[in-house]
């Protein structure tokens, strides 16, 4: 599958519960031709978190998936909406959704997420970055105690994204997120947990920590039609 996540922040002249009202009326998912799935995930700390939702949309290819977005350097840029600010680079990210863990068979209708969106050290070019991510710090991650599903998304296009990639981890129970991975706001934490602590440390040798967005929110499916 191929995933596009749109970070969104609310107009200003809205507070977050009328943003979340005109979000949730709208039809975002059929302002594109190709989507089979459709996401929105609510912050579980509205006053903390770094952006106020995100939008994802699944394509069954890449081919459908660049034509229903445009141009990759300025994805959905033209994604008409009253409730968010334009949409434009800084603000979304395609690429290869690949499933790493599944302990509730794709159901994730509900749950908790963290969504990081990664940036690797200036030392690293994307592919050695990839290489890491996906041979070493993902083992670890997807045994972090209290996770039922971990996804990695690639992007696509790495020269025209604003990020690395993506790595979404799904808990049952917020709380069980907190002390893996720290909440909504917060960059340093303890982690809790053998592979947590380990996930944890392993960070500080391929991602540029302070320069990633990361959001933590509860996922709400809209539409499936795989």
């Amino acid at each position: 599958m191929y995933k596009h996540v749109a970070l969104l922040r609310r107009d200003e002249e809205l507070d977050h519960e009328a943003f979340v009202e005109r979000w949730r009326a709208a039809d975002l998912a059929a302002a594109f031709d190709g989507v089979v799935r459709y996401h929105q995930v609510f912050p579980t700390m509205p006053e903390h978190a770094e952006f106020d939702g995100l939008a994802e949309f699944f394509f069954a290819d890449r081919e459908t998936l660049e034509t229903a977005i445009g141009d990759a350097e300025t994805p959905m840029a033209n994604l008409d909406v009253d409730f968010a600010d334009a949409i434009g680079e800084e603000r979304g990210f395609a690429g290869e959704a690949i499933v790493q863990r599944d302990d509730v068979d794709g159901d994730t209708d509900e749950l908790y997420k963290h969504s990081a969106f990664l940036v690797r050290k200036d030392d690293l070019t994307h592919q050695e970055f990839v290489e890491h991510w996906q041979e070493n710090h993902t083992p670890i991650a997807r045994e972090i105690t209290g996770v039922v599903k971990y996804d990695t998304i690639v992007p696509t296009d790495p020269a025209n994204q604003s990020f690395d990639g993506v790595a979404e981890l799904y808990f049952d129970d917020v709380d069980a997120l907190y002390d893996a991975l720290g909440s909504e706001g917060s960059r340093d934490y303890d982690a809790t947990g053998e592979m947590a602590e380990k996930a944890r440390a392993d960070v500080d040798n391929f991602l540029a920590i302070d320069e990633r967005p990361r959001f933590i929110g509860k996922e709400r499916l809209v539409a499936d039609e795989r």
